[in-house]
C-alpha cells in the first residue's frame, strides 16, 4: 500500500478526533504524532501526511476545542454577551484533559478560533471600546482564562499539599501572611468571576 493510498483512509478531523481523546486519557505529555498512529492503527507517516507536523496538530487541537464552544443564545446586551463568551471559553478548556496547556501553547489562527475572537471583539466594540481598547482587553481576558484553568487543571493532578502556607513566614511575608487564605483558595470559579468582572467593569 502505498503512502497516498494510506493517507486516503483518514481524514484530518479522524486525526485529531483520535489526538483528543488521547489527550482526554493521557494527558499532553504523552501526546505524539506516534501515539496518535497507534492508536488508529496506522502509521506515523500517515498521521503526518494530514497534520505535517505536531506542532500544527496541536494547533488543529486547539481549534477544535474552541469549536466545542456554542456561539448562539448569548445575551443582546455586550457587556454580558462578552462575560458569557468568556465563561463558555473556559468551560471548553476545561472539559478536556491539559485543555489550556494545549491551547496556551498554540497560536491557532483557524475558523473556530476566530469565529470565536470575533464574537467576543464585536460585543466588546459594540460595548463602545476603542479599537485599541477592544483588542487589548481580548487578550487580557484570553491571557487569564488560559492562566486560571491551567492552573486549575494542574491543582486537580498534584496532590493537595499547601506548599504556600509552608513558604510564608508572618515575619519575613507579613503582608503576604495576612492575605495567605485567599491566596490558598481553590475557589476557582469565585477567582474566575472576579477577574471576569474587573476586566471588564462597567461593561
Amino acid at each position: 500500500m502505498t503512502k497516498r493510498q494510506s493517507a486516503d483512509r483518514l481524514e484530518p478531523a479522524t486525526v485529531i478526533r483520535a489526538a483528543l481523546e488521547l489527550l482526554d486519557e493521557k494527558g499532553l505529555d504523552a501526546l505524539s504524532t506516534r501515539a496518535v498512529a497507534d492508536r488508529l492503527g496506522v502509521r506515523m507517516n500517515t498521521v503526518l501526511w494530514h497534520v505535517k507536523t505536531k506542532a500544527r496538530m496541536l494547533e488543529l487541537m486547539a481549534d477544535a476545542v474552541v469549536g466545542e464552544i456554542p456561539l448562539d443564545d448569548l445575551p443582546d446586551s455586550p457587556g454580558p454577551r462578552a462575560r458569557e463568551v468568556v465563561r463558555r471559553y473556559r468551560r471548553a478548556l476545561l472539559a478536556h484533559r491539559d485543555g489550556a496547556a494545549l491551547v496556551v501553547g498554540t497560536y491557532a489562527a483557524e475558523p473556530h478560533t476566530l469565529r470565536l475572537a470575533e464574537t467576543l471583539v464585536s460585543a466588546l466594540l459594540e460595548g463602545d471600546l476603542s479599537e485599541r481598547e477592544a483588542a487589548w482587553t481580548t487578550w487580557t481576558l484570553i491571557y487569564f482564562t488560559l492562566g486560571l484553568a491551567q492552573e486549575e487543571q494542574a491543582a486537580a493532578q498534584q496532590p493537595s499539599v499547601d506548599r504556600l502556607a509552608d513558604a510564608v513566614s508572618p515575619t519575613a511575608h507579613p503582608a503576604l501572611h495576612r492575605i495567605l487564605d485567599h491566596l490558598a483558595s481553590e475557589s476557582f470559579d469565585e477567582r474566575f468571576e472576579f477577574g471576569l468582572n474587573s476586566i471588564l467593569a462597567g461593561r
